[in-house]
């Protein structure tokens, strides 16, 4: 284990358990009552870590993976052979995204339970769903045309559009909301709900004091920043900047001693430490941002400043909605003016 002090005056990242990660459809007890459970995902991130907490008399599930066969085939394999006979009672949703809440609905219905969730995150996540792929609107369009999509790539979006709801279960018509500040009890233990926002809008953390640790989510992961990003549902929002104010939040709230369970990659401690690493890496995107737009950029022109990894055709989308969102917030901060053109492009420019 790793005791320096980073140069911010704060703990290194410490991973834990990074030996005994566990397989799909097994586990890991990583504390007393808490499961770690791991399903897989296609993609490069090829996996989500998902909790099951010893409740009582059952289990709380808290996110679910993906809504495919293999994933329902591992949860079988939980169900049958690590319950010690004890029901699920409870699902909980850190957000609305499909890896999170993907079977949400058919666990719900097989073992009679409530799913909670934030408001906000399960109100979105049931009006995603609910859009087909003939349901293209045109706002969506005009949206990505601004950001300089041409005609190829806008037919690319037509193509995924509705996609949302084929990774997700069909959602209980009811929920228990999850506010910020409440305390849930779960196996006799007090869990506190934590809300960040920027990765979605309500994203529900939760700590446990008695156990020091923290289930984060999307909203801290140990290598890798989570996406931030503006979308046609709410064209003019300021993510990062709700993202970063959270980044401080949590770090005001929460002690630095932390065991932090993130939704993606190892387990770890350092949590003041990563907190600040996030913040840090979005500052610098928006100083290499302001340098790039000495002449006028669109948004796909400004992956460069934002990402060093390459752009494929697998991230352009969530990739051009991360810019926007960082050009945002540098408009939100008078470092950038934007001026359409005749077509509606935007095109951004130094201040």
């Amino acid at each position: 284990m790793v005791n320096d002090l980073s140069r911010r005056g704060y703990e290194a990242l410490n991973y834990q358990f990074a030996d005994q990660i566990p397989a799909p459809g097994e586990f890991t007890e990583i504390a007393d009552g808490v499961l770690w459970v791991r399903m897989p995902m296609p993609g490069r991130l090829d996996h989500i870590n998902v909790w099951l907490l010893r409740d009582n008399d059952g289990w709380t599930i808290v996110d679910t993976g993906l809504n495919r066969k293999d994933v329902q085939k591992h949860w079988e394999h939980i169900f049958d052979n690590h319950l010690d006979g004890m029901p699920i009672t409870r699902v909980i949703a850190t957000h609305l995204h499909g890896d999170h809440t993907g079977n949400a609905g058919w666990i719900t219905r097989k073992w009679d339970c409530e799913l909670w969730m934030s408001r906000s995150d399960f109100y979105m996540c049931k009006a995603m769903a609910a859009d087909g792929p003939s349901d293209v609107p045109e706002d969506a369009i005009r949206f990505y045309r601004r950001a300089g999509f041409d005609e190829a790539r806008l037919d690319r979006y037509r193509e995924r559009f509705g996609q949302f709801g084929a990774n997700i279960s069909q959602l209980p018509a009811g929920y228990h909301r999850i506010k910020d500040g409440q305390y849930i009890e779960i196996g006799g233990r007090e869990w506190r709900a934590v809300i960040g926002r920027g990765h979605s809008p309500e994203h529900v953390c939760l700590y446990c004091p008695e156990l020091k640790l923290i289930i984060a989510g999307d909203q801290i992961l140990p290598t890798i920043t989570p996406n931030v990003s503006v979308n046609p549902a709410e064209p003019m929002a300021n993510p990062l900047r709700d993202w970063l104010t959270s980044c401080d939040s949590l770090r005001q709230q929460l002690p630095p001693n932390l065991l932090v369970l993130p939704s993606h990659e190892n387990l770890f401690k350092g949590l003041h430490e990563r907190l600040t690493a996030l913040v840090d890496w979005h500052e610098v995107a928006l100083e290499k941002l302001y340098d790039l737009c000495e002449t006028p950029k669109r948004a796909v022109d400004v992956f460069p400043a934002i990402f060093k990894s390459e752009i494929t055709d697998m991230s352009f989308f969530p990739a051009t909605g991360e810019s926007i969102a960082h050009l945002h917030c540098a408009l939100d901060r008078r470092m950038l003016t934007v001026e359409e053109d005749d077509n509606g492009v935007a095109w951004w420019t130094q201040a």
